[in-house]
């Protein structure tokens, strides 16, 4: 047996790589946790001559690279089971570093028509029009359907492991074998199922993309996105949506998120769990017209999510609503106690927001969703007694 050393993460289990990985001790402090780098400089060698200007190989500009950035690509690439990392600014910037790394004018994209809204916008309007990048939409589900959207000119299929909003799980494994089979990259939003829950790579996907404003960071109180992959992607990503582009993340915001991380397993194992019992709650109520969430039986992609996801849970995000009109849905959310309302997801608490059926992206959603709308519901870390007493005396209010 490999004795565990943390300056081999490598040889550590997951919860011990969240603690160690991308940490040092502090060469100038002798602090055991890398400090907070608050500069945009670096001091350059007596003969920079050898140096490139846009490079990123050692600190130089913080909008190339800087210490507590590089702290968190080496922790999240380890965790992602990738060989590099890059971290930008946001979510949304670390998916259209992504677009605008790997597309072209004249280049072909097959795109979850379930996805998320900036996903959507960027291949529905901004990159045709700007670029004349073409997408075709289709359900990522079937595989089918993906092959079948195939060209000769598709360069890159894109989509979530379990969608935003909806809930529909999609087979890595067999998207990723249609997609290399075609030529094209397979790219993947997995920010409803990070590390430890699911790994793409390990499925053959590309790159894999997380908005680490949400569960990674897991504390509503920064905003940043990770795009992991193999070492020459995630260089073509740093030079050209990173240095030129400029959608650097700040070196407090880096901090955050790796100090955040660091609790991701225990604060998953907790999520999961909640939302298992929630799913089921609100399942089983009477006022309640539907919920769809991977974790229950009836979901159409309940086996598939079950056996791709290794029995470690299936996820802390669900939709559902109640049996009523757009005002009954905002009524319960304006009772309830314990749960917030406001948007993002994979925070500390519990957050709950009600979508509308509006926008050309809701066309494209199940019927229940069209009729009713849905709320978007992410079970934080509260007490699930609370969550579920909450919930109850809500619909009890609407009900009454």
């Amino acid at each position: 047996m490999t004795r565990p050393d943390k300056r081999h993460p490598d040889t550590l289990g997951f919860a011990t790589q969240a603690v160690h990985a991308g940490n040092a001790v502090d060469a100038g402090s002798g602090a055991i946790r890398t400090p907070i780098v608050m500069a945009n400089s670096y001091a350059l060698p007596e003969n920079p001559e050898e140096l490139s200007w846009s490079g990123f190989d050692v600190p130089l500009y913080t909008r190339n690279t800087g210490a507590n950035q590089r702290a968190l690509q080496q922790k999240l690439a380890l965790l992602e089971g990738g060989e590099d990392a890059v971290v930008l600014a946001t979510g949304v910037a670390a998916l259209h570093g992504v677009f605008f790394t790997f597309l072209r004018t004249g280049d072909h994209a097959v795109v979850s028509d379930v996805t998320y809204e900036a996903s959507w916008r960027l291949f529905a309007d901004i990159l045709p029009a700007r670029y004349g990048v073409e997408a075709t939409f289709v359900d990522t589900s079937d595989p089918d359907v993906v092959r079948a959207a195939m060209r000769p000119n598709t360069k890159l299929v894109h989509t979530e492991v379990i969608a935003n909003p909806t809930t529909r799980v999609c087979d890595i494994a067999a998207v990723a074998e249609i997609a290399h089979g075609g030529g094209a990259l397979l790219s993947v939003d997995s920010t409803f199922t990070p590390p430890p829950l699911y790994r793409p790579l390990a499925d053959g996907a590309d790159l894999v993309v997380h908005s680490l404003t949400k569960v990674i960071n897991g504390h509503g109180d920064a905003m940043g996105g990770v795009v992991v992959g193999a070492r020459e992607h995630i260089d073509a990503i740093r030079a050209e949506a990173m240095v030129d582009v400029g959608g650097v993340v700040s070196p407090f915001n880096a901090w955050l998120i790796s100090r955040g991380a660091i609790t991701l397993p225990l604060r998953l194992r907790q999520h999961v769990t909640s939302a298992q019992r929630v799913a089921e709650f609100l399942a089983d109520h009477p006022a309640v017209a539907y919920v769809t969430y991977p974790g229950l039986p009836d979901h159409p992609q309940h086996a598939l999510a079950t056996r791709q996801l290794g029995g470690r849970g299936h996820g802390w995000m669900m939709a559902f609503a109640l049996d009523g009109d757009a005002a009954l849905q905002n009524r319960f959310v304006a009772d309830l106690r314990v749960v917030t309302s406001a948007v993002s997801l994979g925070h500390d608490e519990s957050l709950i927001v009600h979508v509308g059926t509006t926008g050309a992206r809701a066309a494209r959603w199940p019927e229940e969703f069209r009729r009713y709308g849905h709320l978007r519901f992410s079970v934080g870390l509260e007490d699930p007694d609370d969550l579920i007493a909450d919930l109850a005396a809500a619909l009890d209010t609407i009900r009454a």
